[in-house]
């Protein structure tokens, strides 16, 4: 059996703290929780009071010091100059996207980490997203195949992120575009092939705030992508679906974690087995977690790649840029 692989945490906002009590929620014979540092003496006193048995860092540098991988939960400008530090040390990283905000130095830095380095798309890990898998290899979706995205919000940055808006609804770092639809995006490679292709407008209504509306197509290998996105449009927190169309059939993911079918009829049918957000949440976490043991391990693993994640950053930023 693998030694245990002790995993330090660069940022304790929600994804910070999310991952870190997906740490602890895990066998400590697969991974452990190294330490944790934020710059906000807030965000550590939260951990301090809700999860006294984690370590509190007093700077990256000991973070690093301690782990064997470190798992950069920062906002984005600051991804890479963790990672880069990291992997100075030997480290391997984790780390959220997307890459960094300048897509110049995110190819570099996927240059220079070689295979130490995966980004966290949960989609990699995701119950739903092997469905969906299946069913294409069933022969489920046949050929000339379609993939259409949509998203909508009815505010952005979403209710539950309110904490996080002086850099969510910026035009340098955040976005629905960056903190959304780069998920779908990663889904359409991973299941269609590398994004190229890209034609698409975005509207910037209010000064240095992100955007409210995109357009785009572009190509998943040769299969054609249609997105749309938009905030204001909807009642929902959080609407979204991903569906892939061919001549066979059709297949869909809803909501983040509901696979559907569509049946002869024009109706969808869901899973049997389909679990909801809050429900998949902790089974992916986990399956990335145990990725994440075999990334530091040097093995093969089902995370998103850099070169993945560096092929999502560049058409998230050349829509932002249209």
């Amino acid at each position: 059996m693998s030694a245990p692989v002790s995993i330090g945490l660069i940022g304790a906002g929600i994804m910070g703290e999310r991952m870190l009590r997906a740490i602890l929620a895990q066998s400590p014979e697969l991974v452990r929780a190294a330490g944790i540092w934020d710059p906000s003496a807030e965000a550590m006193a939260r951990i301090a009071g809700e999860l006294p048995q984690v370590a509190r860092m007093r700077n990256p540098a000991a973070v690093i010091a301690a782990s064997d991988c470190v798992y950069v939960a920062s906002p984005p400008a600051s991804h890479l100059g963790h990672a880069r530090a990291a992997l100075a040390t030997g480290k391997s990283v984790f780390c959220e996207k997307p890459l960094a905000i300048d897509v110049a130095d995110s190819r570099a830095f996927v240059t220079e980490a070689g295979g130490r380095g995966a980004v966290n798309f949960p989609f990699a890990s995701s119950p739903a997203v092997s469905q969906l898998q299946d069913w294409v290899a069933a022969g489920t979706v046949g050929g000339s195949r379609r993939i259409v995205i949509e998203v909508a919000f009815a505010t952005w940055p979403r209710s539950w992120q309110a904490d996080a808006a002086g850099w969510l609804d910026r035009r340098e770092q955040g976005g629905f575009t960056r903190e959304v639809v780069s998920h779908f995006l990663f889904l359409s490679r991973r299941l269609g092939g590398t994004l190229h292709g890209l034609q698409a407008s975005v509207s910037f209504p209010e000064a240095d705030r992100s955007e409210r509306r995109i357009e785009a197509r572009l190509l998943a290998g040769d299969i054609p992508v249609t997105l749309t996105g938009s905030v204001g449009t909807t009642q929902k927190d959080d609407h979204n679906i991903w569906m892939l169309e061919g001549e066979g059939g059709a297949i869909r993911l809803c909501d983040w974690s509901l696979a559907e079918q569509r049946q002869p009829d024009g109706s969808w049918q869901r899973a049997p087995d389909a679990l909801t957000q809050l429900e998949a949440r902790p089974v992916a976490l986990k399956r990335q977690l145990e990725g994440v043991a075999k990334l530091a391990h040097g093995e093969p693993h089902q995370l998103a790649t850099l070169e993945e994640a560096l092929n999502v950053q560049e058409i998230v930023e050349a829509i932002l840029a249209s």
